[in-house]
């Protein structure tokens, strides 16, 4: 059982982590000046991203199966 919680952890964590990255990319526009990006943002729009990320972890991680 602990082997089981452990391994969904670590999936969902990866999953999370990638589209943190993912969103936070989406949302730097290429060619802008860093003084230009809006990282408020950038910043809240990823932590979304990777909490929603998580949350439908809870349903299944076709990894696991």
């Amino acid at each position: 059982m602990k082997e089981d919680i452990f391994k969904w952890f670590k999936a969902a964590s990866i999953r999370a982590i990638k589209t943190f990255a993912q969103t936070a990319a989406s949302l730097i526009t290429v060619g802008s000046m860093i003084s230009e990006i809006n990282w408020g943002l950038v910043w809240s729009s990823a932590i979304v991203a990777c909490l929603y990320s998580v949350l439908t972890s809870v349903a299944g991680l076709p990894e696991l199966k």
